[in-house]
């Protein structure tokens, strides 16, 4: 008979891929220290999966690399919560030297492997937050463009925009944005990075500030936000701009 308790090792069904990647990075310490070598010189990213059995919970981990899943038994874990077996597992995985911390190349601007990973997971557009989000706005049955200006004369580009209600939708990335929760400081060249995210606050307001004197909503979500919760906010908006028709 199972008599480990669910909240120690049960994942909670039907979760966005961000919010389990999340927990991954959070157990692990950051994304940065989730690198699993499959060769010499090429890794990949692991995550820590937890399985019960009659008396024990055991962590595995689990990576995959050329269309292969691969999971190494890293033996068994005795928190009481979920994230604390997690994040034993991957302590068990860097003992038994299984993975170890993404190193920043010769000359990058990064001051470190943590800095460099949330510098990475920033792109110009179609990043995987905005990937989620779009599918659950499909999904809903909303139909919006993608990667647009809202003013065509002025040159800043919404993530999502609904042109008829004129909302747009911006997903901020927590580096590149300055997010109060994940931001960290640079330690290398840190004056050069502490301008550039204090200009890009400031030309984040200053679109929100343009785009509202011209009838626009703008809508501010940040990367790591549940997107099943970022829809709800957005179909309020939706419902609130039809109303006032």
């Amino acid at each position: 008979m199972n008599t480990a308790p669910a909240r120690a090792w049960k994942p909670k069904p039907g979760r966005p891929k961000a919010l389990v990647e999340a927990e991954q990075d959070k157990a692990a310490g950051g994304s940065h220290r989730r690198a699993v070598f499959v060769t010499a010189t090429h890794s990949v990213r692991g995550s820590v999966v937890l399985k019960c059995g009659q008396k024990t919970i055991r962590a595995y981990l689990r990576w995959r690399s050329g269309g292969r899943s691969t999971t190494r038994s890293l033996g068994p874990v005795s928190r009481t919560t979920r994230l604390e077996n997690l994040t034993q597992g991957w302590e068990l995985a860097r003992s038994q030297g299984l993975t170890h911390d993404e190193e920043a190349p010769p000359g990058s601007w990064a001051s470190s492997p943590a800095v460099r990973a949330s510098m990475r997971g920033n792109r110009g557009r179609d990043t995987r937050p905005e990937r989620q989000l779009r599918t659950q706005l499909h999904a809903r049955g909303l139909r919006y463009r993608v990667s647009i200006r809202p003013l065509p004369d002025l040159r800043r580009t919404a993530d999502i925009v609904f042109p008829k209600a004129k909302i747009a939708i911006f997903v901020d990335g927590c580096y590149w944005h300055g997010c109060p929760q994940h931001h960290r400081q640079a330690k290398t060249n840190s004056q050069f990075w502490k301008t550039k995210i204090a200009d890009n606050k400031r030309r984040d307001a200053e679109t929100n500030h343009i785009l509202e004197n011209n009838g626009w909503t703008a809508l501010r979500f940040w990367e790591h936000e549940d997107p099943t919760q970022v829809t709800d906010q957005i179909f309020m908006a939706l419902n609130e701009h039809k109303n006032q028709r």
